[in-house]
């Protein structure tokens, strides 16, 4: 409940945002004419079933109609992708997942660069987290895997030691809403997982720790933002002279 009382305001805004968007980067009379085609061209299916010849006219009428349409909507939703693409990137690092329960194991994994040596990579961890397993590496995959265990609720830092360089790796254990990077990547896959700043270093791709995934009241989180943010958009969308 403390979760959903926190990501209903959220999806509200988002809502209004995404009816503020559409409102000013379309043309909206454009818009409420391409709708209205389309109705027409549906009704035309019922008024004359019994003539072959303007139903398959009123069914390429309709297709043109609909393409019509979805270009009046390319723009706006242009404008939303990458701004949604990095707001659901960080509501997933709070929402979608849950820290590790202390005292149950897990696996971190560090992804190497083919030609990287993984052998020479140590892992350094600080109190309050136990290392059960030496480096394990997967050479067919390039990774190299360690069975650390968290013994009581800690947010820390890991750290990857190969030569003079050191990398770190966040990680979190205890109860509670977290902000919680499950992986962190290389500046490629910063958009997926932008909880963490983007590994710089020329042998790791990515450092991975698999958390527990969690539930709003039994549904994922994002059943519960895109079902309040998009009721929100219906409701409001006369209020703001929005077509969509």
């Amino acid at each position: 409940m403390t979760a959903l009382a926190t990501l209903v305001p959220i999806s509200v805004l988002i809502g209004i945002g995404i009816l503020v968007v559409f409102r000013r980067m379309s043309d909206q009379t454009a818009v409420r004419r391409a709708k209205s085609l389309v109705t027409a061209h549906l009704l035309e299916f019922r008024l004359f079933m019994d003539e072959p010849r303007l139903i398959l006219r009123a069914q390429r009428d309709l297709i043109l109609a609909n393409l019509h349409f979805l270009r009046l909507m390319l723009w706006p939703v242009a404008v939303l992708a990458l701004p949604m693409a990095l707001l659901l990137g960080e509501m997933d690092a709070i929402y979608g997942r849950a820290p590790l329960v202390a005292g149950q194991a897990a696996i971190l994994t560090a992804q190497l660069h083919g030609t990287a040596a993984g052998g020479m990579l140590a892992l350094r961890v600080p109190n309050g987290i136990a290392v059960e397993t030496p480096g394990i590496r997967v050479p067919s995959e390039h990774q190299v895997s360690w069975r650390i265990r968290p013994l009581r609720a800690t947010t820390a830092e890991l750290e990857l030691v190969h030569g003079d360089r050191v990398v770190t790796k966040s990680i979190a254990a205890g109860k509670g809403m977290r902000y919680l990077s499950e992986r962190r990547a290389s500046l490629a896959g910063l958009l997926l997982h932008p909880a963490e700043p983007p590994l710089l270093d020329s042998e790791i791709d990515w450092i991975e720790i698999r958390y527990p995934g969690a539930h709003i009241l039994h549904l994922h989180w994002m059943v519960w933002f895109f079902m309040i943010s998009g009721i929100t958009a219906l409701l409001l969308k006369r209020k703001f002279r929005t077509a969509f």
